[in-house]
């Protein structure tokens, strides 16, 4: 009967004004939540029977299909905070919830998906949010190198944990020298004045050593002329701390130097005395110091770098380095390609871990959980880990949120909208139920 069927259409007005009405609620609730995706409730049509057949109509109603715009992005708000991450562009942080950890083993680790978080190290220096968010990583090897990881799987995904304590101290391994040695004291009869400079450089545990670089001109009979040669001694101050070790075993190696007559006072060859080889193609040679090899660039034959002989005073030109002293953890920061970078008070900042954005085909399809995040679906697809910047990936950004996607103003509208609505089918079962009674008060 359609005037049955009118009423039935009336209900389900009701019911998908509720549904859009309860979407609005949230939308406006959640207005100032960061990383919020508001809700739309979209209306669907129902027919029952066939509308063309013997002028009977049966009224079909409506339904609503409720769905979170997670692929809408909200603007970026600036913070002081430098764990405050937000995404700019397309992309996911990985994290899980705290209170999964106490049974987490090795393997894959439960993975849940959100936008921003304000991210701060609890008592046991556990990077999470207020609401127990725990931020995933891969954590880097001593040297700030991340290794090969499965981006299909979370395998390689820990719980970002920061030692607030910890103490770092990177040994010296290379250095790279540029000296201008002075020409006129390889003249026949002169003087033969040495030329030398000490660099300092760290052992294995941080300690300060240093390298004393000697020159020593070749002099011959006077009125020779120049002889552009000299001795290259390397000595290292850390075989003076072994009592057993004799001072003048301190050499740990020694060179011919021969340089040219062209301009600038090139290297010309190196002969090896004693210690590592002289490779001419990298201008490279390698000491073995006290506390373990160490790679010196004096520049390679006919270069313009490194050392050169010209009639000037000696004079250390560039000296580099890598290596540090032992420092404590100060700060950490993340930059805009996932990196965690931990900061010492001896100066030096290295790697700690990386952060990977999660990316999935259907953003939309994915299943929403509480603080404003989400889980895995088979209408999301499976997931991918991506380096931030790369792919249809976004990049990542300290000290911001990012803000929800409601726009007060239009929430406003709908809700108006569907009071209006709502109202209106409230009418149409007011309207059968009139009817019905006029029905009934024909026997009458």
């Amino acid at each position: 009967m359609s005037i049955s069927s009118a009423l039935a259409a009336g209900v389900s007005g009701l019911s998908a004004n509720s549904a859009r009405l309860a979407g609005i609620s949230d939308n406006i609730a959640n207005s100032s939540t960061y990383g919020y995706r508001r809700v739309t409730t979209e209306f669907e049509s129902v027919v029952i029977g066939n509308s063309n057949g013997g002028g009977q109509y049966s009224a079909g109603g409506v339904l609503s299909q409720s769905s979170r715009v997670v692929d809408q992005r909200g603007s970026l708000v600036g913070t002081s905070n430098p764990l405050d991450i937000a995404i700019t562009g397309r992309g996911m942080l990985p994290v899980m919830n705290l209170s999964e950890l106490d049974g987490l083993q090795t393997g894959n680790v439960p993975l849940s998906l959100t936008r921003t978080g304000a991210f701060r190290t609890d008592a046991e220096g556990i990077l999470r949010t207020s609401s127990g968010l725990v931020l995933l990583g891969w954590p880097a090897n001593r040297d700030g190198t991340i290794p090969t990881m499965a981006r299909d799987s979370t395998a390689g995904l820990q719980p970002i944990v920061l030692n607030v304590n910890d103490t770092y101290a990177e040994p010296t391994t290379r250095i790279s020298v540029g000296f201008n040695l002075p020409a006129e004291a390889t003249v026949g009869g002169s003087a033969g004045t040495t030329s030398s400079t000490s660099i300092e450089y760290y052992d294995n545990l941080g300690a300060s050593r240093s390298l004393t670089m000697s020159f020593v001109p070749t002099v011959g009979a006077s009125g020779t002329g120049r002889s552009n040669s000299w001795t290259m001694e390397v000595r290292d101050s850390a075989t003076f701390d072994d009592p057993a070790t004799p001072a003048d075993e301190s050499l740990v190696a020694s060179y011919t130097l021969d340089f040219n007559d062209a301009p600038g006072g090139p290297l010309g060859a190196v002969t090896t005395l004693s210690g590592g080889a002289y490779d001419p193609a990298t201008g490279e040679l390698t000491v073995n110091a006290a506390h373990g090899p160490i790679t010196i660039n004096i520049g390679a034959p006919g270069g313009t770098g490194g050392l050169t002989q010209i009639s000037a005073d000696f004079s250390p030109t560039n000296i580099t380095k890598n290596g540090t002293a032992a420092g404590v953890l100060t700060a950490v920061e993340i930059d805009e390609n996932g990196y965690l970078h931990g900061t010492y008070d001896s100066g030096v900042t290295r790697i700690l871990y990386q952060v990977p954005l999660v990316d999935v085909p259907n953003p939309n399809g994915l299943t929403a959980l509480d603080n404003q995040t989400y889980k895995i679906s088979k209408d999301s697809g499976a997931f991918f880990l991506w380096n931030a910047g790369d792919g249809p990936t976004g990049s990542v950004a300290g000290y911001a949120r990012e803000s929800s996607t409601t726009d007060v103003a239009s929430e406003l509208t709908d809700l108006i909208q569907t009071q209006r609505a709502y109202s209106s089918n409230a009418k149409i079962i007011q309207t059968v139920d009139e009817m019905l009674q006029e029905t009934t008060n024909i026997k009458r």
